[in-house]
């Protein structure tokens, strides 16, 4: 199974068009009416990736569907590709490439990958960014459901999301994610109507509570490459503070915080994640750093940070506004594609 070259994303001012567009049609009380997929008992978003699969005709599998390593010429594995902006297929979701059941049932999917209690802001976050759910966005599916390993990906602005039915090893949420989020592409120092930025305000309640000394360690001059989260192992040279330096409430703030990262993704692929984490020594075999170039406003709550460890990388980018890096396993030999 192949696939044309993917398209590269869409510039701000289709994304501004969207946005508006989107806008005078909904004023209009004019939105398309969604056709609902047949409800299926005690569904999952992996068993809906199955229905999804069997409802794709030949020429669709041909333009969307993948081998469980396909490579791609340009971009390696396809399959553990992450990037912050990017179509891993061609056919956009909203367009006609797919049918009205189709597209209810990658909506569903994308439902079912994320926290019930936060599915308002991922939408708020895609009206923001791309003009709405489906918009900008494109799918992929490897391997074949119900048959062996296989995966769905949902890629687009700002969201790189996947689900497994742990058929990827090692990794959490199937492999490395992005989120993030631009309501201004240059955000004020409070990030206002940023809807991920209350993670970054409870780590900021972490360096509040350190001292003189603590914070002379976990602050680091210079924001590291984004992009630059694959795993060190347990030999690597971690920036920042180790969390082992610590007192019990500072901990106990950062596992508050740790517990606002993985908030937004449904339960099952929150206890992998914090399971990953266990498995090389939790918390405490990382590092916190928080990046003083880029500081928005210059009033030390810092826009860029990150909590690192030998598989476990949760790299924060606030300014000018939200990217969040995820790359989590329980074995450093997991190799990042990104």
């Amino acid at each position: 199974m192949k696939t044309r070259p993917a398209r590269q994303p869409h510039s701000a001012s289709r994304r501004n068009f969207l946005r508006a567009s989107t806008a005078a049609v909904a004023a209009a009380g004019c939105l398309p009416r969604v056709i609902s997929a047949a409800p299926l008992a005690e569904s999952t978003p992996e068993s809906l990736t199955k229905v999804l699969f069997d409802t794709l005709t030949e020429k669709q599998r041909a333009a969307m569907c993948f081998d469980w390593n396909y490579m791609d010429p340009k971009r390696g594995l396809l399959r553990t590709r992450v990037a912050n902006n990017w179509m891993i297929t061609e056919e956009e979701i909203r367009g006609e490439f797919y049918t009205d059941e189709q597209r209810d049932l990658v909506r569903k999917i994308f439902e079912g990958i994320v926290s019930p209690e936060w599915l308002v802001n991922f939408d708020q976050q895609l009206e923001d960014d791309c003009g709405g759910f489906g918009h900008e966005q494109s799918i992929a599916i490897f391997g074949k459901p119900g048959d062996g390993n296989f995966e769905f990906v949902l890629t687009g602005r700002h969201m790189t999301l996947r689900c497994d039915g742990n058929s990827a090893e090692h990794v959490a949420f199937g492999g490395p994610i992005f989120y993030g989020h631009a309501p201004n592409d240059t955000e004020q120092p409070d990030h206002r109507g940023n809807v991920f930025w209350y993670q970054a305000k409870e780590a900021n309640k972490v360096y509040a509570m350190l001292d003189g000394k603590q914070r002379s360690a976990a602050e680091v001059a210079k924001t590291p490459r984004e992009q630059s989260v694959a795993f060190q192992g347990r030999g690597g040279e971690f920036s920042g503070i180790p969390v082992t330096d610590l007192s019990g409430d500072q901990k106990s703030q950062l596992q508050k915080t740790l517990m606002t990262l993985v908030e937004p993704f449904r339960k099952s692929d929150r206890e992998e994640a914090l399971k990953c984490l266990d498995s090389q020594g939790g918390l405490d075999a990382c590092h916190l750093s928080f990046f003083t170039d880029n500081d928005l406003g210059k009033d030390k709550v810092w826009d860029n940070w990150r909590i690192e460890g030998p598989s476990f990388v949760w790299h924060y980018r606030g300014a000018p506004h939200v990217h969040v890096w995820v790359n989590l396993a329980d074995s450093s030999e997991v190799k990042l594609n990104a």
